[in-house]
């Protein structure tokens, strides 16, 4: 007790501590809803000047492993700070206990650029060196984030240029490649800055200007001379009223009445289990449905929750009613018909609880209502409606850009996501939502159509880079027009593996300069 009370009050005295945690702090502020993205090399650059003492070994390692997760607590303890709000709300937890699994989190969390400074500074012998093992180490612990115990990819620092000029290169380069651009300017500002060298920068300025010349050279993407209406339903329903039983009626007739006055749009969409009796049940209803969509030559898509009552499996999914194809005359609506999408990428305990059997009993956070689906196929087609290709996406999956883009061809021709950030509350957190899917749509060059049960929905044209959406928290339609696009991105085609093949040879580069010295 004695080592542990003298190594907080050694903590506590570290300036360069207070500076990593308070740099990881500021960091939320280049996110949406803030915007402030020049602060994401700032943080970066004080992260860097923390952790890089111009020493390298195992001794210094250590520090710069602690500086790092102190900026990892930091950034994350403020970004998803969201996450608390769903728990406080609906956990049925003490505030305590809520409190203590929050920082378990952002403490996991932060291991892993905690993980990349000490990787690079362990095996670095000089700024040089130490520069490109640090881009090479983000780049795999950040990969590690997105894929271990089922991944969690939120708040890469590439989602804060959504916004800024260098945005252009995310259809070459994805999210993956500008968070290890956003390190690179950062430590080039860095060396700038404290060591007074212009090498780094010639470099990260050489190697941005080749990224810029090949995607104007090899990319094809504009628009086509199609444009469809699109009608957005955001039904605004309470969380603690969705999953009641004596509700279901009136949130179906609720979404029904608000989509009757507007069937005359090409593509009508509702968010995630808009409908939320289970498909089997609701048998009449989607027929009607079905039948009023194809009367008006138009589809509705929305979400609804599958529950098979003879395999006892459960899938979020979503469906197409009425014309599939704009000859169809009239809807054919079937249970269990191929034009669906069922969610592959489930959300830790509120779609599925590991280690159920002990967890479930603990706390009502672990037993919330609908908390054992089952995982769709990881590729799946893209539904048809209308006569369009709509590449979907179920809630937290528009976090995972390999995901998406898996689910990709030339002839999609929208990317289409849902949710139900209710959860939420009015925190960042559905703002960073709607960031990270404008991401998606920057990569693959398609419009985005995004629609919740309360907000953010929207539609995003990622040529223009404008946005049309709805406010928070009121039960409102949208009626826009989208502009269709075609061709290739270079991110669609290729995804990752460019990112991949240039980290490679700077790891490999940074170990033999470290060989040869």
């Amino acid at each position: 007790m004695k080592t542990i009370l003298t190594n907080c009050l050694h903590l506590a005295k570290d300036k360069k501590a207070w500076l990593a945690l308070v740099a990881g702090l500021f960091l939320t502020l280049s996110y949406a809803p803030f915007g402030i993205w020049p602060l994401t090399f700032v943080c970066l650059i004080v992260a860097i000047y923390t952790s890089h003492n111009q020493q390298y070994g195992k001794k210094p390692s250590k520090q710069a492993a602690k500086y790092g997760f102190l900026f990892g607590l930091g950034w994350f303890g403020a970004g998803i700070s969201w996450v608390h709000v769903s728990i406080a709300t609906f956990g049925g937890m003490p505030l305590a206990a809520s409190v203590l699994l929050m920082v378990l989190l952002c403490a996991y969390l932060a291991i892993y650029p905690a993980l990349a400074f000490m990787f690079a500074t362990r095996f670095a012998s000089g700024p040089h060196s130490y520069g490109l093992l640090l881009i090479s180490s983000f780049a795999v612990t950040e990969y590690l984030r997105g894929v271990v115990l089922t991944g969690f990819p939120w708040l890469s620092f590439g989602y804060t240029l959504t916004d800024s000029p260098l945005n252009y290169l995310a259809p070459t380069l994805g999210e993956f490649g500008l968070t290890l651009i956003c390190i690179a300017i950062a430590f080039s500002f860095y060396q700038l800055l404290f060591n007074r060298s212009l090498k780094s920068t010639i470099a990260t300025t050489a190697l941005i200007a080749l990224i810029s010349l090949v995607g104007n050279l090899s990319q094809s993407p504009h628009y086509n001379d199609k444009t469809i209406s699109t009608l957005l339903v955001q039904g605004n329903i309470k969380q603690h009223l969705r999953f009641e039983p004596s509700e279901f009626w009136t949130t179906m007739s609720k979404y029904q009445d608000m989509t009757r006055p507007h069937w005359n749009a090409d593509l009508v969409v509702w968010p995630e289990a808009a409908v939320p009796e289970i498909e089997a049940l609701a048998d009449s209803f989607l027929v009607g449905l079905d039948s009023a969509a194809s009367f008006n030559k138009t589809a509705l898509i929305t979400g609804i929750v599958d529950y098979q009552l003879d395999t006892k499996t459960i899938f979020n999914t979503l469906i197409v009613l009425g014309n599939k194809e704009r000859s169809d005359e009239h809807g054919h609506y079937q249970y269990l018909g191929k034009n669906r999408y069922r969610k592959h990428q489930l959300l830790p305990i509120g779609e599925f609880v590991p280690f159920e059997d002990i967890l479930r009993p603990i706390a009502p956070l672990f037993d919330l209502p609908m908390s054992s689906f089952t995982r769709g196929d990881e590729v799946q087609n893209n539904l048809r409606a209308n006569g369009l290709n709509i590449l979907p996406a179920i809630c937290y999956e528009i976090a995972f850009a390999n995901l998406v883009r898996g689910n990709y061809h030339s002839e999609s021709d929208i990317l289409f996501t849902v949710s139900n950030d209710a959860w939420f509350g009015a925190s960042h957190g559905p703002h960073q939502h709607m960031q990270i899917a404008r991401m998606r749509a920057l990569e693959l060059q398609r419009p985005l159509i995004r629609v919740t049960n309360n907000g953010i929905s929207g539609v995003y044209d990622p040529i223009s880079q404008t946005q049309i959406s709805m406010p928070q928290f009121k039960a409102e339609t949208l009626k826009v027009n989208v502009k269709l696009i075609e061709g290739d991105s270079i991110y669609s085609q290729y995804g990752n593996l460019p990112v991949w093949i240039v980290v490679v040879l700077m790891g490999f580069v940074g170990v033999v300069i470290r060989l040869k010295l």
